[in-house]
């Protein structure tokens, strides 16, 4: 009997794998450990990255994917991918790395979709073309011309009515004690008040004038703009349409055989619409081509390769889980029917550990919070220091809680016990007279002694809960950090956050901008290990009913 040919993506291991066990279950994508066997075929895959696409070469950074996979007939291999569009990839794609293909090919258009794309690129010609006009381009300028001439000669009369009305009250000043005769008074009076209304009116007509001047212009720029404004919604509708046939062209497998394309896949989502680049990211890619060529998924893993992007902290090498925002929709769909690992944040963290009371009196109460340990109840999970709060302080009213430390993050948290004491330390929060210190270690050594970073920060909205550095939309986050002592490659600080955003310690640790050393354990921008490397190690401030200045310390266990 003749050999089944294998698919041309799938990769033999060039390592001896008969050793090595099978995970039980497939990958739970979005948190996940590699497994041995994707360790290795990442390993394999990055040797041949390192022989065809050199770092030196300062090539784009991106996520690269390895599924192991088993063949109808039982062997062991693995298929490779890398995100991103076909068209964006093609610089790197090497007749030696067998990169499984995108789902849909851009090149497979249908006559329909080269027609729509003709009717828009005549569009964006003509939008061009009227942009560009000697016309519309003199309207303009003269346009701008007319307002600054118009601001500038309203700001001068202005300033000299209002010169005149201070002349007219000193003269009204004087008129009230010059004991003049009646008659002289009166006309005086009816003379200053004829000035007063001969200024109203010259500054009426002035605006009056450049209002009509900037209307006219502003009426032949409409003719030539509205032109172009309507050959822009009929360019968006003709690319909506467009976008639709697009997605509709992803059409995506599962293990049962089940296609849906992306507008199915996003339609009962929050954005409702699929995401620019959904469903050109590595892992739907090495799923799609699994199921289509009768391949077993038995793990998967994801990683960095090449430079770090501006916003986001990707650092290369490293092993990140699929993004939320684009991938979990789809992944949901391509998973169905398979034995995937359960989502280990269903779990509870804090499950047989106890919340530490470092003092509490009737009006507040300050606790040292464990290391995986909500603050508040999660979506799926009720147990936090606010719950266990409640329960232990039954009489409590209010909101209790006045800030927030990340789930993996360790220390010290403040609660109001009642109304009144939850505002007054809401607003020493606000006016910043809470003090916060920080202890965390970092991997790497740092050579200055101290310093700030003041990088903007955001949601990333394709990956929450990650956040990015963002110098257009980002709120302002500044921390001060002063190294505490440096051993074994690492580097003990601490950190004084002046602003409270989400992730920000993490991020200003690991971002290449910031510190460019992620903290020891962090999942999320750095590398996982046991814990966390981040405790909140003191907190000082003043007592809303007493007004004494409180200080805590408790050293991080780490």
């Amino acid at each position: 009997m003749s050999k089944i040919p294998l698919p041309s993506c799938f990769t033999p291991f060039t390592h001896n794998v008969c050793d090595v066990l099978l995970p039980k279950q497939f990958t739970y994508p979005f948190c996940y450990k590699p497994h041995k066997l994707a360790e290795l075929a990442c390993n394999e895959l990055q040797q041949k990255l390192t022989h065809f696409h050199p770092l030196n070469l300062k090539q784009k950074g991106r996520m690269y994917g390895v599924l192991i996979v088993k063949s109808p007939t039982g062997e062991l291999g693995y298929l490779s991918a890398l995100s991103g569009n076909a068209n964006d990839c093609k610089n790197e794609i090497n007749v030696d790395i067998n990169f499984v293909p995108a789902i849909h090919q851009t090149t497979d258009k249908t006559a329909q979709d080269i027609a729509k794309q003709s009717q828009i690129n005549a569009i964006n010609s003509e939008i061009a073309q009227l942009a560009s006009s000697p016309k519309l381009v003199e309207l303009t300028q003269l346009f701008t011309r007319q307002n600054a001439q118009a601001n500038e000669q309203v700001y001068q009369l202005q300033s000299t009515l209002r010169n005149n009305k201070k002349q007219r009250k000193e003269k009204r000043l004087w008129l009230a004690s010059a004991n003049l005769p009646e008659d002289e008074y009166r006309n005086i009076s009816i003379d200053l008040s004829r000035q007063s209304v001969t200024d109203k009116k010259r500054l009426i007509a002035l605006k009056t004038e450049w209002d009509q001047r900037l209307a006219a212009t502003e009426q032949q720029l409409s003719k030539l703009t509205s032109e172009i404004e309507l050959l822009k919604k009929a360019r968006k509708k003709l690319s909506s349409k467009l976008q639709k046939e697009y997605f509709k062209q992803y059409q995506l497998l599962n293990i049962q055989g089940v296609q849906k394309d992306l507008l199915e896949l996003f339609r009962d989502t929050i954005q409702q619409k699929p995401p620019a680049g959904a469903g050109d990211c590595a892992a739907p890619k090495l799923l799609q081509y699994a199921f289509s060529h009768h391949l077993t998924p038995v793990c998967m893993a994801e990683f960095w390769w090449g430079e770090q992007p501006k916003s986001e902290i990707r650092k290369h090498l490293h092993f990140y889980p699929a993004c939320q925002g684009k991938c979990q929709p789809i992944l949901t769909h391509m998973l169905n029917g398979m034995d995937v690992e359960e989502n280990p944040l269903l779990k509870n963290p804090a499950e047989g550990k106890e919340l530490e009371i470092i003092y509490s009196d009737e009006h507040l109460v300050v606790v040292n919070k464990p290391a995986d340990f909500l603050s508040v109840p999660g979506k799926t999970i009720q147990d936090s220091v606010y719950t266990r709060i409640k329960d232990l302080f039954p009489q409590a009213t209010g909101s209790l809680i006045l800030h927030r430390l990340d789930m993996a993050t360790s220390g010290l948290l403040i609660l109001a016990l009642n109304e009144r004491a939850h505002k007054h330390l809401q607003h020493q929060f606000i006016d910043k007279k809470i003090n916060k210190r920080y202890v965390a270690i970092i991997d790497g050594l740092l050579t200055e002694e101290s310093g700030k970073i003041t990088l903007p920060l955001r949601g990333d909205f394709d990956d929450r809960p990650r956040q990015m550095v963002c110098f257009e939309h980002g709120k302002k986050a500044e921390t001060h950090w002063q190294v505490i002592e440096q051993k074994h490659n690492q580097t003990k600080l601490f950190l004084y956050p002046i602003s409270g955003r989400t992730h920000q310690l993490r991020v200003h640790c690991a971002h290449p901008q910031g510190l460019n050393m992620p903290i020891i354990g962090d999942g999320l921008y750095g590398t996982h290990s046991t814990r966390l490397h981040l405790h909140a190690q003191r907190l000082s401030f003043i007592h809303p009913i007493t007004k004494q200045e409180l200080t805590f310390e408790i050293e991080a266990n780490f």
